[in-house]
């Protein structure tokens, strides 16, 4: 029992860091600048 716990452990420790990998380097892949959007809310424009 101990042993399968210890596998779920580290298997859920290895799914967060994936996921957190994953998640960094979205946010770091995208252009950096100011972002326009025109829709039907009106003109938006965020720096990024």
């Amino acid at each position: 029992m101990q042993k399968n716990t210890l596998y779920l452990l580290v298997g859920a420790l290895l799914v967060i860091v994936v996921g957190l990998g994953i998640y960094v380097y979205q946010e770091e892949s995208q252009p950096s600048g100011v972002e326009m959007r025109i829709d039907q809310n009106g003109v938006q424009i965020e720096e990024n």
